[in-house]
């Protein structure tokens, strides 16, 4: 990565009235520290709306969002645009489970006209390269907005729709803006192995960390200066009032479902271990009302939850659990397993605690098994994790297999940060 390739990044609009900033050497304006007592968290959406929608003005806009694109008193910003003489809104685009929401995993809603708005929306899922760029052409937008909440795991599509818009974007000659918002489960730090090119999917595209730490902007910029062949016209407008260290509680936000098995924080914050038990043969709970908080197959008994209690992993303790799935593996069947309960967020490593549970079901319970298409693969980024577990090794031996990886994205990482 040269200096020259990295000054491609455009500006980052700083939209806010009387918001103090600072320049950064990359050319990116950073929010200001926010002020002690009294401080609120505002959106990219808040702060550009408040702005008067002034990196928009003169444009025809398009928006990539979900129902997860809300203001504060849970309005959607579609809605709130729309109704907004200041902004030109032309279009909405769909990501996997559609914009209003109604398709469940690995589906979306297609192209038809939002009954409330009377705005086409046109379908991105499983679109990408051309195919995609032809859709922004034809939906004769000028710029496109980026605006839906993350939750901070390598494998959740949705930032993949953001790199997969954003280099459409580029081969269609529009503007790209994205409007950032928390990580749920905090900026602190990047954690679990990096995803191996060879192992590209829509799980994952580029060789970023499985829990990446970042926001959506912040990996907007990452995408911008490492990854995108020819980098698009990028702004991304900030938040203010954000910390790294925070969890989502702290941000005042409403909280809704970025999809449908991600029914609260709390799925979040263990997603990034939990969603590994999607390559195996044991249900990763969904169709129960704790989908990746509760993990188990039938024949599993307590030996499971004593056995990873015993590991003594920090900041989280696992209950014998019994539930039923309505959909999805064991349908109507009881199963055994676990249930997590994290009692210390900060302390709480969700990467190496979904190893761990994997290490201990395989040596627990003699029916457990990798998916026949070793998924597990494309979920970890490499056969590593796998053939490690297979082969005997305990749970320090397999993070110990990721760490000069991780160290060199953590270097990456860091100079496309944006809050302290």
């Amino acid at each position: 990565m040269t200096l020259s390739r990295r000054n491609l990044l455009a500006t980052t609009a700083a939209v806010a009235a009387g918001t103090t900033a600072a320049v950064a050497s990359a050319g990116t304006v950073r929010a200001a520290p926010a002020g002690d007592g009294g401080r609120r968290l505002r959106t990219g959406f808040e702060r550009l709306a408040d702005g008067g929608y002034a990196p928009l003005r003169g444009q025809k806009v398009g928006v990539v969002t979900n129902p997860t694109g809300i203001t504060r008193d849970v309005r959607h910003i579609v809605d709130v645009m729309h109704a907004d003489d200041r902004v030109e809104l032309t279009a909405v685009f769909g990501p996997e489970h559609g914009f209003r929401g109604t398709a469940q995993a690995g589906g979306s809603e297609g192209r038809y006209d939002d009954p409330a708005t009377g705005l086409p929306v046109y379908d991105t899922y499983l679109k990408s390269g051309q195919p995609l760029a032809d859709v922004f052409t034809a939906s004769g937008v000028d710029t496109v907005v980026f605006d839906i909440q993350d939750v901070g795991a390598r494998f959740y599509t949705y930032i993949w729709t953001l790199f997969d818009c954003m280099e459409a974007a580029s081969l269609a000659g529009k503007r790209f803006v994205v409007l950032d918002r928390p990580n749920p489960v905090t900026g602190r730090a990047a954690l679990g192995p990096v995803l191996h090119r060879e192992f590209a999917t829509f799980v994952g595209r580029q060789p970023i960390a499985q829990a990446h730490g970042m926001t959506v902007a912040e990996l907007a910029l990452l995408f911008n200066g490492e990854f995108l062949t020819a980098p698009v016209p990028l702004e991304t407008v900030t938040m203010t009032g954000w910390k790294r260290s925070e969890f989502y509680d702290a941000a005042g936000l409403p909280w809704v479902p970025p999809s449908p098995n991600m029914p609260t924080p709390e799925c979040a914050l263990v997603y990034s271990g939990t969603c590994l038990f999607e390559g195996t043969n044991l249900s990763e709970g969904r169709g129960t009302t704790r989908p990746f908080e509760l993990l188990g197959a039938e024949g599993i008994d307590g030996r499971w939850a004593a056995a990873a209690n015993g590991l003594g992993l920090p900041g989280v303790r696992f209950r014998e659990a019994y539930f039923a799935p309505t959909f999805s593996k064991f349908q109507g069947k009881t199963v055994g397993g676990v249930q997590l309960h994290v009692h210390d967020r900060a302390a709480f490593d969700p990467v190496r605690t979904g190893v761990a549970l994997l290490v201990t079901a395989k040596r627990s319970w003699d029916g457990f098994a990798w998916r026949s298409d070793n998924w597990i693969d494309k979920l970890t980024g490499s056969t590593r994790v796998r053939t490690m577990i297979d082969a005997g090794a305990d749970t320090d031996e397999v993070v110990a297999g990721w760490e000069a990886e991780l160290a060199a994205f953590r270097r990456t990482r860091r100079q496309y940060l944006l809050y302290r």
